[in-house]
């Protein structure tokens, strides 16, 4: 079967050519962009055929570090005299140029054994095909060195065809086509056309499958067509597969493979990532310093110039110090500077507007787009602080602390707050005491000379300082300290009013107690620490709890006022201590106090006290003895050992009693004689002490002597006994004590008596003593909610009274009802009013009548009985509910008291 082609072109037979190339990679890592040539590449063989080629390479001096083969460049030449030609690879990793040069789509790695794959080569004009296999083996690299590969060609001879039916070469598209459209791709047909009818038919995506109906056919003639303009980024190549059946539809003809590509134009500009860069480098960079990289993509064919971006810096602003400060790598982006001279104290910011074209950056047929790259130039401390004067002043009142007394201004050109600018101050000369520090201020830098010692007027009248400044980071590499970073600082102090001091403050003498009045102890002077000032100093007490001392005023001799007592309440630890105060004539007056303590050495003063000065013992010897000491206000040596004695006088003394010593301290006094009558006794004893002279005291104990039990303790009734007490006395008290709770008793019981007769006495009047018509007068208004303690049943109907009626005569309570029975009076009718409120008392009426627990007289208003012999009776029975016209004469029944009642509601006349 024959392939007819376009009408212009003649009627050829497409011959297959199975070639061999063989390619010998010294080692499997080799560098990337090595170019290999071989020649004479397409040749006509017999089917079947094969041809090695061996190739001479080129350069074998190849670097070991590269493990991946990028870039692998073979060049074919003599393929053909036309210049039509497309090549393809069926192996994705590896595509070829028109020019025939072989590059591969990514790192490859070639392998031990080898790695082939096939390169076929079209014609567009003879629509001749070639194909040959790419074979690439590794070789030891030793095994090259020296070596010589030529080319060797198996069959050079002319090409031969060589009939196939049904082969149709990649059909090529160009994008973006204007038409008209359908416009016919290629025609198709079978050689048994001429015998039977044939219909043709493509099927696969693009025809039959989404998107539908970009290519058609014409079922009789052949001839495909493209239905509309083609986007390769949306899709760059579909496979079809055409069809030829008879009209029973037999397949005539194998189905055959229909390649279409679309070839790419340039109708995609470059779009950057981002519109606007930003990026960052050091002032005083270097050269070639990396600062950022700018990326743009084109949506076109990377493998074809239309899609090979390429930048360039199009402006710079400011161009200072030079209008190229900066390039950028024209196929990665990266910009890197390229002068040196950045300063950030000059220029902080550089805008530099970055322009990518594709076409390999062809500015006349390339599409471009631009973007803006801020590019900051952050600050180094390459500029040292500099004082803004060489000298500052300052003045400081002497004792005085933490005062400003000079304000240090500095300048610094590098980034304000930033350690680069932070100064930092020190005192390099002037102050070896260290009564100055500089601390900085943390938002005007300035440094503030602090006073943090007190300096001394008499001492240092004034300061000359030297002062450095430096930054908190290092200066740059390179920079060195300014002259003008170090400065000088005079402080002068001034002079003021100080207060005297003595020089010996809690000064301490020694001295012994009772010495006489008007005695000098020492001159407490003070001294005025302003020796260029002539003042006097005036001296006064401040504090002198005893009144013991004086001072004179003008040289401040201490004198004793009163004697100097060491067991005085005044005295701790045997120390007297006094305040004085020393005050100048300065302007303003100014004082000091001082402290005196006077240690005051004891002398046997005060004589020994005895102690206990009671205790009881038992009127038998040889059962207990008394434990006596002695307490002395002085102390050693004017104390212990005592001793104790009894006086000789009176005589019983010493015949009843007797003393013991312990030791010299304690002594024990005890009963000479066998039996001492229970009572209380003065025993005196005479105590001494060991001062020098002794001191000697008559103290008296009291004894109380008492009978004891076996365990030698006093009984209660020897303890009363001792007490001197007689059993008549004793029996008399007691008798007295019964009587009182006797009486006492005798009273409660009356008491209670009378409140009992209180509660059961009834309230009885007399009838002789019955008063009507009075108001009668209660003294109590009760206890408000409290008192609610009455008896409600005496305000009840009296229906039952019998309990009244056996009462005896003229014996009643006065808030009875009369006995007997009472006027019966016509009943006022009861109209019902019209109105709500005659409703609500009828309802409240009626109520209080039929309750038997209400209220005698009423529900509204309760009234007492008001005596007997009214003729009115009770005045509970009133309708006071009932209105309208009523009969009021029944009123004059009532008696005199309701005739001028009746006659105002009845109509009768006064009287």
């Amino acid at each position: 079967m024959t392939l007819p082609v376009t009408s212009y072109q003649k009627s050829l037979i497409r011959l297959r050519v199975a070639t061999e190339v063989l390619l010998l990679v010294v080692t499997s890592k080799i560098a990337s962009g090595r170019r290999l040539e071989m020649s004479s590449c397409c040749v006509l063989i017999t089917s079947k055929t094969e041809l090695s080629y061996m190739m001479q390479l080129l350069n074998s001096d190849y670097s070991d570090t590269f493990f991946f083969l990028s870039s692998f460049l073979v060049k074919f030449s003599g393929c053909s005299e036309s210049k039509g030609i497309r090549y393809e690879t069926d192996n994705l990793d590896f595509k070829v140029r028109t020019d025939g040069t072989i590059y591969t789509t990514k790192h490859v790695h070639i392998p031990s054994e080898q790695t082939m794959f096939m390169v076929t080569a079209w014609d567009h004009q003879s629509l001749d095909r070639w194909e040959t296999v790419v074979r690439l083996l590794v070789i030891e690299k030793s095994q090259h060195k020296g070596r010589k590969v030529k080319i060797m060609i198996m069959n050079p001879h002319g090409l031969r065809r060589q009939k196939r039916d049904w082969v149709i070469p990649p059909i090529n598209v160009p994008e973006n086509s204007r038409g008209p459209f359908p416009q016919q791709l290629v025609r198709i047909r079978s050689d048994k056309d001429s015998e039977i009818h044939i219909r043709y038919s493509i099927t696969g995506v693009g025809a039959d499958q989404p998107p539908m109906e970009v290519f058609n056919i014409d079922p009789v003639s052949g001839r495909m067509y493209v239905t509309r303009p083609m986007d390769r980024e949306e899709r760059a190549s579909y496979h079809l597969r055409a069809h030829a059946v008879d009209m029973n539809g037999n397949k005539v003809e194998n189905p055959i493979d229909l390649y279409i590509y679309v070839i790419d134009m340039n109708d995609n500009r470059p779009e950057f990532i981002n519109q606007v860069y930003n990026g960052s480098v050091d002032e005083g960079s270097k050269p070639g310093t990396y600062v950022m990289t700018v990326t743009a993509n084109d949506a076109d064919d990377s493998t074809t110039a239309n899609g090979m971006v390429r930048y360039r810096i199009v402006t710079q602003s400011p161009q200072s110090p030079s209008q190229n400060m900066f390039t950028i790598n024209s196929e990665t982006g990266d910009i890197v500077t390229v002068a040196a001279g950045l300063d950030r104290e000059k220029v902080q910011q550089y805008t530099v507007i970055v322009q990518a074209t594709d076409m390999e950056g062809n500015l006349n047929f390339g599409l471009s787009n631009t973007a803006t790259a801020i590019i900051m130039v952050t600050d180094v401390n390459d500029n040292p602080p500099e004082f803004t004067a060489s000298t500052y002043s300052g003045e400081v009142p002497e004792n005085r602390v933490e005062v400003v007394v000079a304000n240090l201004t500095v300048m610094d050109r590098d980034q304000p707050h930033s350690p680069n600018w932070n100064a930092v101050y020190r005192i390099i000369s002037g102050d070896p005491s260290g009564h100055f520090t500089i601390r900085t201020d943390p938002i005007t830098n300035e440094g503030l000379v602090t006073v943090v010692r007190e300096v001394d007027y008499e001492m240092n009248r004034a300061f000359m300082l030297t002062v450095m400044v430096s930054n908190q980071a290092p200066l740059a590499s390179g920079i060195q300290m300014s002259f003008q970073s170090t400065a000088g600082v005079t402080i002068s102090v001034t002079d003021v009013n100080e207060a005297p001091y003595f020089p010996t403050n809690h000064k301490l003498i020694r001295m012994e107690e009772g010495v006489p009045t008007g005695t000098a102890l020492m001159t407490f002077s003070a001294v005025d620490p302003d020796r260029f000032m002539q003042q006097a100093i005036r001296y006064s007490k401040l504090s002198d709890p005893a009144n013991w001392l004086n001072i004179n005023a003008t040289n401040g001799q201490i004198t004793t006022a009163a004697v100097l007592d060491r067991e005085s309440a005044y005295i701790k630890n045997n120390v007297y201590e006094a305040t004085f105060l020393a005050a100048d004539n300065g302007i303003p007056p100014a004082s000091g106090t001082g402290t005196l303590q006077i240690y005051l050495i004891d002398i046997n003063d005060n004589a020994p006290e005895l102690q206990p000065k009671d205790s009881q013992i038992c009127e038998r010897p040889n059962l207990n003895v008394i434990n006596i000491t002695a307490a002395d206000a002085d102390i050693d040596p004017n104390v212990g050992p005592f001793v104790f004695e009894l006086p000789s006088v009176p005589s019983a003394i010493r015949k009843n009693w007797t003393i013991t010593r312990l030791n010299g301290d304690y002594a024990q006094l005890s009963l000479r004689i066998s039996y001492l009558e229970a009572g209380v006794y003065d025993v005196p004893v005479i105590v001494t002490d060991s001062g020098n002279p002794p001191l000697f005291n008559m103290s008296i104990i009291k004894v109380k002597v008492c009978p004891c039990d076996e365990n030698g303790d006093c009984t209660t009734i020897g303890a009363v006994a001792a007490a001197g007490l007689g059993t008549g006395a004793i029996i008399a008290i007691l008798i007295c004590i019964i009587i009182l709770l006797s009486m006492v008793l005798l009273f409660v019981v009356w008491m209670k008596r009378r409140e009992k007769e209180r509660h059961t006495k009834q309230l009885l009047i007399d009838p002789e003593d019955d008063v009507r018509d009075n108001i009668l007068k209660y003294d109590e208004e009760g206890g408000g909610e409290e008192d609610q303690d009455y008896d409600l049943s005496q305000l009840q109907q009296p229906e039952n009274m019998d309990h009244v009626m056996n009462k005896a005569n003229g014996v009643r309570r006065v808030d009875e009802r009369p006995i007997g029975a009472e006027p019966q009076y016509p009943i006022r009718p009861v109209i019902p009013h019209p109105g709500d409120i005659g409703d609500f008392i009828n309802e409240g009426l009626r109520a209080a009548d039929n309750d038997p627990t209400a209220p005698p007289y009423d529900s509204l208003l309760v009234f007492d009985y008001e005596g007997s012999g009214s003729t009115a009776g009770s005045v509970s029975s009133l309708n006071s509910s009932s209105s309208g016209d009523q009969d009021y004469d029944y009123l004059n029944d009532w008696g005199p008291r309701f005739k001028k009642l009746a006659d105002m509601y009845g109509g009768g006349e006064d009287d």
